[in-house]
């Protein structure tokens, strides 16, 4: 396994790269934040996939993960890199409706040591859904894997590691002073506003 990377190193590589910015941020959730984690900036360098997701398989070598799984598009990513560092098997789950579900022959057995991988950790949602997906197949779920977690403090039931912790302000548009203030709002990422 590679060298440990520390916070630093990981807010640094996403400053490099313009993957943290600063302003008036709509995101996934529908909430507002002052800041937005741009992880297709970082993402679109292997070598810093490689890095970050050997600092998350580091983490949890100790586990003897089986499977590792993350949502679809940035999670596919960061899940095949971690399970490429930990020697086993990466999947993803796919958004269905309102839910996430394996599609593509993908399984998850019961018992299997597994572990759940996610980029930005905001309210807990996308990695809860992939969650609550890979306990329901019976799975030994060993934690979950973030590469920045922004939460203020999701519990997820289950062992968390994140490479850095970032404390930032998220608010429902109705109590967000940055609308109030005349902040344009922006909406970065891929899903329209």
């Amino acid at each position: 396994m590679a060298d440990t990377l520390s916070e630093a190193e990981v807010l640094g590589l996403f400053e490099e790269c313009g993957a943290l910015l600063r302003g008036h941020f709509r995101l996934t959730s529908g909430l507002h934040s002052d800041v937005y984690f741009e992880k297709a900036q970082v993402l679109q360098y292997p070598r810093n996939v490689e890095r970050l997701c050997a600092e998350l398989a580091r983490r949890y070598a100790g586990e003897r993960v089986q499977v590792v799984v993350g949502p679809t598009v940035p999670g596919i990513i960061i899940a095949h890199e971690t399970a490429r560092a930990l020697g086993c098997r990466a999947i993803f789950a796919e958004r269905e409706g309102d839910r996430r579900v394996l599609r593509r022959g993908f399984r998850v057995e019961p018992g299997e040591r597994a572990l759940v991988v996610d980029d930005v950790l905001t309210t807990g949602g996308s990695v809860r859904d992939v969650l609550d997906l890979v306990l329901a197949t019976g799975a030994d779920v060993r934690g979950v894997g973030v590469l920045v977690n922004r939460s203020g403090g999701v519990d997820l039931g289950v062992r968390l590691e994140a490479l850095a912790t970032v404390a930032a302000n998220a608010y429902p548009p109705s109590e967000c002073p940055l609308c109030a203030s005349g902040v344009p709002l922006v909406k970065p990422g891929s899903s329209p506003i």
